[in-house]
């Protein structure tokens, strides 16, 4: 059966002269004439059978109708665009993935090892959009999540990476302005919003005693833990391994223990099972692992 999809170009007329107000700017911007965008106009609302402006002389103005499916066809046409761009930036030969990761894992883990990927791989482009929550993998778009172990992953398969276990670093300087040894209650701790009570946790299981754990500024994600303990604005209580190169470098230090528990685990998260997978997500696969194994072991 016919789809019953307006043209293209009366599209891209309508969106124009909705953004602008106008048909004439919309004409200029699309290297038309006036009458051109009008007819174009004129022809999508007696295909839609619903008007979308109203004439007023030589003024226009959207009705209703037309102020929301202004809306529509410009996430349409954007999203069209973006997915067409992205297409055309595909490699003539070779293959890509396109891999879902939580913001920090992905900024302070993955991507800086990905250089030995692309040296074993270098025909397998690797493209990497963060997300915060788990989702439907199949049919998402995805080749791959990397993600914390979560029942929301059903009907998927599940491969161990990683364990997070959380530290609590500061910089030198931040320490060493503190005084003569100096208490984790004597600092200011730095938190992270999801997760408001770690530090009450974190002293609980350490034996440690805090006269209020909930004391301190509040961040979005571990990343900006990481660069506010960097920047002396206190402690953060981190996933070491997002900043043992901070630490090997003495930019960060870590002078109480870690915590005694295991909070998350990282998790590799396929559609299918690695050997019915295609080629390109299997040596993905095959690398993180073995790279997650290097780093536990």
């Amino acid at each position: 059966m016919r789809r019953k999809i307006p043209s293209h170009s009366a599209l891209l007329a309508f969106e124009a002269a909705a953004r602008h107000g106008s048909f004439a700017r919309a004409a200029e911007e699309l290297s038309r004439t006036e009458g051109a965008v009008s007819r174009q106009i004129g022809r999508l609302e007696a295909f839609l059978g619903v008007a979308l402006f109203e004439r007023i002389g030589n003024r226009v103005r959207l009705l209703p109708n037309g102020t929301r499916y202004a809306v529509q066809v410009r996430e349409i046409l954007d999203r069209l665009e973006r997915d067409s761009l992205y297409l055309m930036g595909q490699p003539i030969e070779g293959a890509s993935l396109d891999i879902a990761a939580i913001p920090t894992f992905a900024t302070r883990w993955l991507i800086p090892r990905l250089k030995r990927f692309q040296q074993r791989h270098p025909t397998i482009t690797v493209h990497i959009a963060e997300r915060m929550e788990p989702f439907l993998l199949p049919q998402s778009g995805f080749d791959a999540a990397i993600h914390f172990a979560h029942p929301a992953w059903t009907g998927v398969h599940l491969h161990h990476l990683l364990e997070e276990v959380l530290v609590p670093v500061c910089s030198p300087a931040l320490l060493a302005n503190a005084g003569a040894n100096p208490s984790l209650d004597d600092l200011p701790r730095l938190h992270r919003r999801q997760t408001p009570d770690a530090w009450q946790r974190y002293a609980q299981a350490c034996g440690i005693t805090l006269t209020n754990s909930a004391v301190g500024a509040h961040y979005d994600l571990h990343a900006m833990l990481i660069e506010g303990a960097l920047a002396g604005l206190g402690v953060a209580l981190v996933p070491r391994l997002y900043v043992g190169s901070e630490i090997a470098q003495g930019r960060l230090i870590a002078p109480w223990p870690e915590d005694k528990a295991v909070t998350k685990h990282f998790c590799l998260v396929l559609p299918n099972s690695i050997e019915s997978s295609q080629t390109p997500v299997q040596a993905f696969a095959k690398w993180i692992i073995e790279e997650a194994r290097g780093v536990a072991s």
